[in-house]
This record gives C-alpha cells, structure tokens and sequence, in this order.
C-alpha cells in the first residue's frame, strides 16, 4: 500500500523545479499519490516552512511522507535527514530547523540521516544545488512507495542534535498577555499569534469583551487600539478589527473583510510583539456596550 506523499517548496510554480520533483517521485513509482501543501512559502524562510508543517501535518493520515524543501544551505554541510514523528509520519528535508514545531508541538520518535551513497537519484551526483529533485524527492518517493524502509533511509542520529530554531513563548505580565505575531494567515492578512487560548482565557475573557491590542516592533510602536474578542468574524462589522480564535487554538487578530496586515504594514517574527490588555467594557444608561 502506497503512503501519501506532501511536498513543500519556496519554488513557487513559474519554472519547472517542482515539476521536476514530481518526475523523480513518479518514476519511483508512477502510482504513487502526490500532494502539494504549498510552493509558496518566502523564498529561504525556514521559519515559515516549519509553521506551515505544524499548520497540516495533523490533518493527514500515519505514514504519511512530507518533504520540506527550503534550503538556503543547498550544497554546503549541512545534513539531509528524514524524522519519523510521534504520530507515526515522515517528514524529508534538510536539517536546517524545519522540524522546530513538530519537535515542540508533536515530538520526534527517531531521526535520521540520509545516506545519499543509496538514496540519491542515479547520475545525479555532480550536482549540489537542487537536492529537491536529487535528493529528498528521490528518498520521499522510495519511503512512501516502500522501495525502502524507514531504517535504509541511513544511520540514525540523537534527535537532540537536530537543528532547531528559537520558539518564543507568551506569558503574562501586570496583567497582560504579551507575545509574538508568529506568522501571517497570508491570503486574508489575519496575524496568527503564539498565544494559546488557554494562555488568553486566565485573563477571564467571554466574546463580546474589550481588549487593548499594542503591536510593536524593535523600532516604533505600530498600532493600538480597543478591539473586541468574537467568536467569528460575523461578530464584528465590517471593517472594524477582533481578536478571534484562530484553527490552532490560538489568538489572531483580523479586520472583518480586510487586511490586518496590509493595512498596518505588519509582519511576522520574533521583532513583531503584541500585548493584550482586557479592559472594562462601556457602560451607557447601566447597559454594557
């Protein structure tokens, strides 16, 4: 039986690079069922290429086999693994700190390292700057086709050796929460948080409340204002700003039918901080508004 086959790239899709991978890992197997999760993640970000694994890796089956190819290391020594995670999938991609959210979020049961003496496309050994076709597409296709076992994929190595990235964790302080915008809900502008809902309910929050939202950056503070916490955006008029729960169980921020991120000309990363402040609602004729 056949496992899935997910791939990722900051390729994007104006040339044939993804293309290509898919050639190799249907000449593994031309039966084989190829997905793509996204070729749009920005170009060298590994940062992004491991949020958009944590974002869907949950949603697929056991056994299934990702690939994760954002590799601004192509070439030098840096090491081409596969990981098996604690939910029983594969994930191929080059020891760069792409695994930091599954080793946080889900954990690694075993990793290894890619013995490219065996799994490496034939005749391609000339080449060391497209190890997505050469390599990690050739070992993904042979893994989830069972050309090979998990434990021919090469040697096993200390998953504490892994490469991983700084994750910041919120916290609350004088009665605020204060934290990261993570990453961008990038086709609506929304700003995903690290804020976990549980984090975000010991300020003893219900919809409908008010929070003060301050959105800063290593140089200025860009925003601030009174926005109120919805259920979903329907709660909100149009254009005005909530704060919501968003599909990870963490808080967003969102324009209704807008752009938060545009609009504001914020991104994401450890220099975007946000802080969150409940505040009394409004009191007008002894009713709360």
């Amino acid at each position: 039986m056949n496992r899935f086959l997910v791939i990722q790239t900051d390729f994007g899709l104006s040339d044939g690079a993804v293309s290509a991978m898919y050639g190799v890992a249907l000449n593994v197997n031309p039966s084989l069922r190829i997905f793509d999760l996204t070729h749009d993640i920005p170009q060298y970000n590994i940062w992004e290429a491991s949020y958009r694994l944590y974002q869907t890796i949950s949603y697929w089956p056991k056994e299934t086999v990702f690939i994760s190819v954002v590799d601004p290391g192509v070439g030098s020594e840096r090491r081409s693994i596969v990981v098996k995670t604690k939910s029983n999938q594969y994930i191929v991609t080059p020891d760069n700190g792409t695994i930091t959210h599954i080793k946080k979020y889900i954990g690694i049961e075993e990793a290894r390292l890619i013995d490219e003496k065996v799994n490496r496309l034939p005749n391609s050994g000339h080449s060391y700057t497209f190890h997505g076709r050469d390599i990690y597409a050739y070992t993904g296709a042979r893994l989830a086709s069972e050309v090979i076992t998990f434990e021919q994929v090469g040697p096993e190595i200390p998953i504490d050796s892994l490469i991983e990235l700084p994750v910041l964790e919120a916290y609350i302080q004088n009665g605020a929460i204060k934290g990261n915008i993570d990453i961008l809900d990038v086709r609506f502008g929304n700003l995903w948080t690290n804020i976990d809902r549980s984090l975000f309910q010991k300020l003893d929050v219900d919809y409908g409340d008010s929070f003060e939202v301050t959105i800063e950056n290593e140089t200025r503070q860009v925003y601030k204002n009174i926005m109120t916490f919805g259920r979903s955006f329907a709660d909100s008029h149009l254009g005005e700003p909530l704060l919501y729960v968003n599909s990870l169980d963490k808080i967003g921020v969102a324009i209704n039918q807008g752009s938060f991120a545009k609009a504001y000309h914020i991104e994401a990363g450890a220099k975007w901080k946000i802080t969150i402040c409940k505040v009394p609602n409004f009191v007008y004729n002894g009713n709360s508004i």
